[in-house]
């Protein structure tokens, strides 16, 4: 199970963004009830939650997308899917920043 630590200024709308697109993830991989979301806490403008998911989500997604987070100079596996699920929200429009925990 890979956790991710979510940041965003505007919690409401990244929320939203966020299960939007995993949602339409889920959708074309065919796994449902993939991820888990934490309890949000404010700092400095900035609201910070975790994502946590599930190990059947995790892996349908590098499975189907192992190429592309094969292309990512980063160290390890965490590092790697984090930055690519982070690129995956910022096309769809969800302005957050995405890191390992």
């Amino acid at each position: 199970m890979i956790t991710l630590e979510v940041s965003s200024t505007s919690y409401a709308d990244s929320l939203l963004c966020i299960k939007t697109s995993l949602s339409h993830m889920e959708s074309l991989l065919g796994c449902y009830n993939g991820y888990a979301l934490g309890e949000p806490s404010a700092r400095i403008g900035w609201t910070f939650f975790k994502l946590a998911f599930k190990s059947e989500f995790e892996d349908a997604i590098s499975s189907k997308f192992s190429e592309m987070i094969e292309k990512y100079n980063r160290a390890g596996k965490e590092e790697k899917f984090a930055r690519f699920m982070s690129d995956y929200f910022n096309s769809r429009g969800c302005k957050v920043k995405i890191k390992t925990v």
